[in-house]
């Protein structure tokens, strides 16, 4: 009896062990995925989680009366390891306090550096005790129709969604509202909610493409994104006027795609400036900053951040195919605004030459406007030229001051509004019609 007893009880003893062995084996499965569960997708998501974040906030709802204050929600990509991210302007647009969470789980505060309202675009920048890692980034300008992509935002407030989908379309001009229009967008069918605005859209290599930006309501899987190529150019932009508030280089330059890289072209170089007194020239490609890389105009913008008036940098540059080092010796902005007349300023700034307007042309017409600067010469490169403002046009105000005088247009480039980056909404006179548009200031 006594053996039998031990017997009996000796059969669930085994069975444990091997249960026991069943569950190991099965945790250590679990613990390591096999190459096959390993796809692109699932790289390229690894990759980039860390770069993204998501953004929440509250504003005051247009719709309603405005002590109503609702919950807003987006996304945004780090661009800078210093805590600069680039998101859609009306992410931001209104929030008192801009809240920002990491994948790590931090939540900090960020400030807006500089938005671009004809793109909706915005950076904003949060302080980290670490750098944050910098989101891969691609190229817009070889897109394919069929093309996987991925998408990566705060759908609905839940953070680090992940949809995928294809390229359904190139270059689609989108009516969103009244007074936002965006001129060249991807179409895709990856799900785009409300909460992905300023996410990524990436490729299957796990390299950012496109910026989401909107969602066709009512439909189904048809969402769009602002080309990278595009979103990057308006981010150097803004980096360089929260860059000039303190130091001023000069150098006017592009991206170019080439067939096999990407490089930064320098267009023309500012008169008196440090990059004209180093010797660069126009045609210059700037390959590298203090030995940093440079292929892109954020690359360029990025490199002289935090840098101070008086400091030098080192710049290696291709000329005519052959290898050239120059330095650079970084200028005092406000130096060079005491230094500037005022129709240089409205000349490299806007691209415009301007002299007081004839009383006589506002005491003829019914025009109710005291006074205004004539057009006398646009420069073909400038910002006034890209906005179709031609010669013998009446400058009568930008944004909410009047321009009668080159003294106002002075006053109103050294406002906050333009050294942070953001467009002015100018007025002219044609033809005794009013006509508006908005100038990015150079």
């Amino acid at each position: 009896m006594l053996k039998n007893a031990r017997h009996v009880s000796g059969l669930p003893t085994t069975l444990s062990l091997v249960l026991a062995w069943a569950v190991i084996v099965s945790a250590t499965s679990l613990g390591q995925a096999s190459e096959l569960r390993r796809t692109a997708i699932v790289r390229a998501v690894a990759s980039a989680l860390p770069s993204v974040v998501n953004i929440h906030g509250q504003k005051t709802d247009d719709s309603l009366d405005s002590s109503t204050r609702v919950n807003g929600m987006g996304t945004g990509i780090v661009i800078d390891e210093r805590g600069y991210i680039l998101t859609n302007y009306h992410v931001v647009e209104g929030v008192e306090q801009i809240q920002v969470s990491t994948q790590s789980g931090k939540t900090v505060v960020a400030e807006l550096v500089g938005h671009d309202h004809s793109t909706d675009l915005a950076i904003i920048r949060i302080e980290l005790a670490n750098d944050l890692p910098v989101i891969p980034m691609g190229t817009s300008s070889d897109l394919m129709l069929g093309e996987p992509v991925i998408a990566i935002g705060n759908a609905y407030g839940y953070p680090h969604t992940i949809t995928r989908g294809i390229i359904s379309q190139l270059h689609r001009p989108v009516q969103v509202s009244e007074d936002q229009k965006y001129l060249d967008l991807i179409q895709t069918d990856a799900s785009i909610n409300p909460g992905n605005s300023g996410g990524p859209l990436m490729n299957i290599d796990g390299d950012v493409i496109g910026i989401n930006v909107a969602v066709r309501v009512g439909a189904q899987g048809i969402g769009f994104a602002v080309p990278i190529d595009q979103a990057i150019e308006v981010a150097s932009r803004l980096l360089n006027a929260h860059i000039s508030k303190q130091i001023h280089h000069g150098v006017i330059g592009k991206t170019v795609a080439d067939s096999d890289r990407m490089k930064f072209v320098v267009v023309s170089v500012s008169g008196n400036s440090p990059a004209s007194r180093s010797g660069l020239q126009p045609g210059d490609v700037i390959q590298a900053i203090d030995e940093q890389p440079v292929y892109r105009s954020l690359d360029f913008e990025r490199k002289l951040l935090h840098h101070s008036a008086g400091e030098e940098v080192s710049l290696k540059i291709e000329r005519n195919d052959q290898p050239v080092s120059v330095n650079l010796m970084l200028a005092s902005s406000t130096n060079r605004r005491q230094t500037q007349s005022i129709s240089e300023r409205t000349w490299n700034q806007l691209g415009l030459r301007l002299t007081p307007a004839s009383q006589q042309l506002f005491a003829r017409s019914n025009l109710r406007y005291r006074g205004g600067l004539k057009v006398v010469g646009v420069r073909g490169d400038g910002p006034a030229a890209k906005q179709g403002i031609r010669y013998g046009d009446v400058l009568v105000g930008m944004q909410k001051w009047e321009t009668i005088s080159l003294d106002n247009v002075a006053y109103i480039l050294d406002t906050d509004h333009v050294r942070g980056g953001a467009p002015l909404k100018f007025y002219v006179i044609r033809n005794g019609e009013t006509l508006f548009g908005h100038l990015q200031v150079d």
